[in-house]
């Protein structure tokens, strides 16, 4: 995996408020923790993030951190946290980790299914991806963008499983029998019949025979 720079600053005061005036003025609050040191209240660029985002394999990019006017905190570093904004998603918090690159670490790695399966193809079956990430452990030059799995084979009643992920020099911690994707039957609704007659004939039969019967009694 590529080591991309990223830049910052240190920030003096924090609070939500300061976070607020900081992203409104285009910067992202971060913290920057790991290896027993005391965290570190940080300023990123949000256009370098994001550009730094778009531009990597997924969010468990290796950043070399460098930090305006203290050459004595560069370190690498992982984004190990991205906050996000409910409804502009946009970042509003990023938790930096130092870490070692002769160190194995352990991360979250996206799953992605490949192909179409033949119980979707030919028998109408629905796929469903149970398992959208996996947790890796490797080192962070090691880490995979994504594992791959593939499904095409799969009729309606198989599952693929953690066990059938492999990528080189990683270790999966997530447990080897969870399904990863299933091909389970096609839906069926089953069709409403239509509301048997009611007893109300019957009922204005014997009504209007009984009408009948009271006017036969006047006349």
């Amino acid at each position: 995996m590529a080591i991309v720079v990223l830049k910052s600053s240190r920030r003096e005061q924090v609070g939500s408020a300061v976070s607020r005036r900081m992203r409104q003025a285009g910067s992202v609050p971060a913290v920057y923790y790991g290896r027993g040191e005391a965290p570190v209240a940080l300023a990123l660029h949000a256009k370098e993030l994001d550009a730094l985002l778009h531009g990597a394999a997924g969010s468990n990019v290796i950043v070399d951190l460098k930090v305006e006017g203290d050459a004595a905190l560069d370190r690498k570093a992982i984004l190990r946290e991205i906050q996000r904004h409910p409804v502009r998603g946009n970042i509003i918090h990023v938790d930096l980790q130092h870490i070692s690159l002769s160190e194995r670490i352990t991360v979250e790695v996206p799953v992605v299914l490949l192909g179409v399966p033949t119980g979707v193809k030919d028998g109408g079956g629905i796929l469903e991806h149970l398992l959208r990430e996996v947790e890796v452990e490797c080192l962070p030059t090691d880490i995979p963008e994504k594992l791959t799995a593939d499904v095409s084979h799969l009729n309606i009643g198989d599952s693929v499983h953690v066990s059938d992920l492999s990528a080189p020099n990683i270790t999966i911690r997530t447990e080897a029998e969870r399904a990863v994707a299933s091909v389970v039957p096609p839906t069926v609704l089953e069709e409403v019949k239509p509301a048997e007659a009611t007893q109300a004939e019957p009922e204005l039969v014997k009504k209007e025979k009984d009408e009948e019967e009271e006017g036969g009694k006047d006349s």
